[in-house]
Order: structure tokens, then C-alpha cells, then sequence
């Protein structure tokens, strides 16, 4: 399984940016997927997931009321549309894969290589 993130840009705060991930491989509807970012000298840090059927979606508060994330099984890709942006959601983000669709990094097994995000202030 194979995923390539992109959308990652730079933006002013209060602005918007819309992330892909497209994932090549393995069935890719049997697949939950994540989003996460990590920012310079932090920890990899949960945004959000989907179920592998997209009846799911979870959140993290940061994100909550602010980012959406959808899949397209037809297409094998996932996004991350992500609104009014401020300058602390600057990081690297990261798609993920895995069997089950939670907020852990060790629920993955599969990673893209990150697009970055920067919001200037």
C-alpha cells in the first residue's frame, strides 16, 4: 500500500487549504484512514480518521468545527478540507492507513511521506 499526500501550501490565518491523499495498493475501501501532523520539535499528534465505508468520522478538539474529512472509495482517495485556519495548525501532515480507523499512530500501518502547511499570521 502506497500513499502520496499533497495540498500542503502556505496560507494566511483565516484561511483555507484542501489535502489529498491518494492510496494505491491494496483494497483501499477495506481500509480505516487518518490524518495527523507534527509539528517542529512536537510529537505526531491524531487530526482526524474516517471508517474504511466513511459512515465514521472522528476529530480531534483542535479540529473539530473547523476540518472535514471524506473519503472516495471509487477513486482511492481521501481528503482533509480544512477552514479557518490559524497559525498553531502549521506542521507537516500526514495521511495514514490501517485496519481500524482511530486517534493512535500505532493504529496505522501504512504512512504517506507529509505535505507541509504553514499559516502565516
Amino acid at each position: 500500500v502506497q500513499l502520496q499526500a499533497s495540498g500542503g501550501g502556505q496560507v494566511q490565518a483565516g484561511g483555507s487549504l484542501r489535502l489529498s491523499c491518494a492510496v494505491s495498493g491494496r483494497t483501499f475501501s477495506s481500509y480505516g484512514m487518518g490524518w495527523f501532523r507534527q509539528a517542529p520539535g512536537k510529537e505526531r499528534e491524531f487530526v482526524a480518521a474516517i471508517s474504511w465505508s466513511g459512515g465514521s468520522a472522528y476529530y480531534a478538539d483542535s479540529a473539530k468545527g473547523r476540518f472535514t474529512i471524506s473519503r472516495d472509495n471509487a477513486k482511492n482517495t481521501v481528503t482533509l478540507q480544512m477552514n479557518s485556519l490559524k497559525p498553531e495548525d502549521t506542521a507537516v501532515y500526514y495521511c495514514a492507513a490501517g485496519s481500524y480507523s482511530g486517534s493512535l499512530v500505532g493504529s496505522y500501518d501504512y504512512w504517506g511521506q507529509g505535505t507541509l502547511v504553514t499559516v502565516s499570521s
